[in-house]
This record gives C-alpha cells, structure tokens and sequence, in this order.
C-alpha cells in the first residue's frame, strides 16, 4: 500500500469517526404533542398542551443525556384518521419517542393503537375514557389526571346521594361521552337514583336546543351533561336561556374545566360542582407553576389536561434520566416503578394498568361576589385520593393484570 493509499484510508476513517459523533450529537428527545388545536378542545389542551410540555422540557435543561429535548406538535381536529396517520408518520419518519394528550377519546383510541403496534410511549391528559386503563389498558400507555370513572364517581355520586335522584342525560355521540354516561349511570344507580333517559349529540354541535329540550320535558330532577370542551359551553349557555334551572332542574357538568367557566364566566357558572385533579391555586407550588404558564401563554389558566400533559412529559423525562437510555421499554418499566413527583403530584403511584393515581378534588364554583382575583373561580368541596376516586384495578379488565 502506497503512503498515498494509507493516507488517504486514514482520512477517510477519521471522517466517518467525526460524522458519526456528528449524528450523535444531532439526535434528540422528541416529543410530540397530538391534540386538538382549531376545534372545541382546543381551549382547554391546543397550544396551552403544547406550552405545558415545554415547560417540563424546562426543568431538566432542555437536554437530557446529552440530547436536546425537542417539543413537536400537531392538529388531528379530533378525527382518529388524522390522529392515527399523524402518530404513523412521527414514528415511522420523524423518530419522535412519545407523544403526549391525544383530546378527544376516539382519537386518543387511534393514537394508542399505533403507539402499541410501534412499542413507542403514549402519555393520555386529553382523553377520559376509562377504557384505556380497561380493556384497552397497554404497558406503554400511562393515564394523567381525570376519567370518566372518577368524575363519575365524584359527580353523580354526590349529587344523586344530595337528592338529585332521576337524571336524563345529554351525551356527546362518541366513545368519551358514552363511557362517562356508562359510569355516571352506574354511580346513581347505585346511590339510589335512576336514569330516565338520555339524547346524543354531534361532537362540535352549535344548536344544543333539541337536546336541552328534550331533557326539560322529561322533568328529571338532574339535567346530566356528558359532554365537555366547547360543547358544554355551548350546552350551559342554552340551558340558561331556556330557564332549565329556574324551572326547578338541576344542571350538572359532568366534565366542565377552569377553561370553560372562564369563557362562560361565573354569573352562569357560579354554583355548578366540577371535579378536578388540578387547580392553579391550590397551594403554593401550583401558584408558583402558574405563573410560568401564565408567562408562557399571554397570561392564560392551565386546565387539567394541560397540567396533566406538563405531569406526564415531566414523569418521562425523569424517566429516562434514571433509565439512562430512551428505550421505550426501559423508560415504560422504569415510568411504572417511579413514584410521579412535579408541582401537584408528591409521590404518586403508576398502577399496572397505566392509572396514574392523582389526588381528585370535588369544587364549586364561586359566586361573582366571592371572586377576589383573576381566575379565583373554585372552591374545594371534597378531597378524594386516588385509590378512592378511580375504579379498583380488579374491576377494570385490563388484560395485563388477569389473574
């Protein structure tokens, strides 16, 4: 070999050593954000999801074994085509590692599926099925804050047990609004009540009158609203024109975020009873993360989808420092048998099933009078710890615990 040979072997080695520290020095923590960012969940996850996630990335430096945190988002508009194409696509060509919220239920279902085909981390905030700790339950997907389960169990239950014996409900016609009818009814059956009947609706419907109608007419004492994000907004505004309360019913919120009283406003909220896994002021360390959402939103309110998205980014980014490595199935495992620890979460269990155990909170909302300052719109009824509020583990049929 001529000096010019070795030379020449020994340059091109030495590129190949410097492009391969190149590319490793390029690679990133990806984490993609999928919800709803144009529709009527975009006000209480959209880009205040995409903010709450950033925040987390925050906190460990923007890096992590060496990698550059990376926060990347998407609009599926609530449609699991879009949702299930989207997760595909970051996967398969994009090598995001995990995705976070999901919005509607149905979409959140798309995403899952493709999650556990790909053995990539979903983390749920937006979706409330109670399913997908159920029968839908996988290793790799972890459920923050609410289900339909607990705001059932905290909701109707309380209501039914306070008098509110007969309800008809108004439902949103997809799997989130059929799984909290499901586990509300089971709830006031058991307190004693019944359901006397029940209309669905459209997702996104603008003309709630029908329904309302309809639920006046059956003259049960709880007009059951299981439904949320826009929907419900626009569902409590026409109840207050057609007097459904005034006229003796009670209106219940089966799923009404800080979002939704903010844009309705307390006069025709004041009263109604919400249940919640996070409040921005609660205590010392919610307010003091609330003002680094108010900053990083234009001054806007975390709902619990978005404090659930900032909970579960930040649970995995824990994850994967003490994992060392971002390999889905270490960080699952290692997501599993870490207690989650942030600004409303001190040592709170992963269940197998993917539950994240959060602390449930039974609010009022306060009168305009009783307001003293901005977003001051609750105050706390019950406290419920997570291994009340959400279904037994046994009861759920998920299929990694049989047995």
């Amino acid at each position: 070999m001529t000096l010019k040979t070795i030379t020449r072997t020994l340059y091109l080695s030495a590129a190949l050593v410097i492009t391969g520290h190149a590319v490793t020095a390029a690679e990133t923590i990806k984490i993609g954000v999928l919800n709803d960012q144009s529709g009527v969940f975009a006000d209480n996850g959209g880009v205040g999801s995409v903010a709450a996630a950033r925040l987390a990335a925050e906190d460990f430096g923007g890096e992590l074994l060496g990698q550059k945190i990376e926060v990347i988002t998407a609009d599926h508009q609530n449609k699991p085509d879009i949702a299930s194409a989207t997760a595909r696509k970051w996967f398969d060509t994009e090598s995001v590692d995990m995705i976070a919220d999901g919005a509607a239920s149905s979409a959140g279902f798309a995403i899952l599926e493709v999650a556990r085909q790909k053995n990539k981390i979903f983390v749920i905030s937006g979706p409330g099925s109670s399913d997908f700790t159920g029968k839908s339950c996988s290793p790799i997907s972890f459920h923050f804050n609410y289900d339909t389960y607990a705001l059932s169990k905290l909701t109707a239950e309380a209501i039914t047990k306070a008098g509110g014996n007969t309800w008809y409900f108004v439902t949103a016609d997809y799997a989130f609004g059929h799984a909290l009818q499901r586990d509300a009814t089971k709830f006031i059956e058991a307190a004693g009540g019944k359901v006397v009947g029940s209309a669905a609706h459209p997702l996104g419907s603008t003309d709630m009158a029908s329904f309302l109608l309809q639920a006046q007419g059956s003259k049960a004492k709880v007009v059951g609203l299981a439904t949320s994000g826009a929907d419900v907004q626009t569902a409590i505004k026409q109840a207050g024109e057609f007097g459904i309360v005034e006229g003796g019913q009670q209106l219940a919120g089966l799923l009404v975020f800080i979002t939704d009283v903010n844009a309705l406003g307390l006069k025709a909220t004041q009263g109604l009873e919400v249940t919640t896994s996070f409040y921005w002021d609660l205590n010392d360390q919610t307010r003091a993360w609330a003002k680094r959402y108010f900053a990083a939103t234009g001054g806007k309110v975390a709902s619990m989808v978005q404090a659930g998205v900032y909970s579960g980014v930040h649970h995995y980014l824990a994850a994967v420092k003490a994992a060392g490595t971002k390999d889905p199935t270490v960080v699952a495992q290692k997501m599993h048998e870490m207690k989650v620890n942030d600004m409303y979460n001190k040592d709170v269990t992963v269940r197998p099933d993917g539950r994240v155990l959060h602390t449930m909170y039974l609010m009022q909302v306060k009168k305009p009078d009783e307001s003293k300052y901005k977003y001051d719109f609750y105050k706390v009824i019950t406290t419920s710890p997570g291994e009340q509020a959400f279904r037994p583990m046994s009861e759920g049929n998920c299929p990694l615990v049989k047995g």
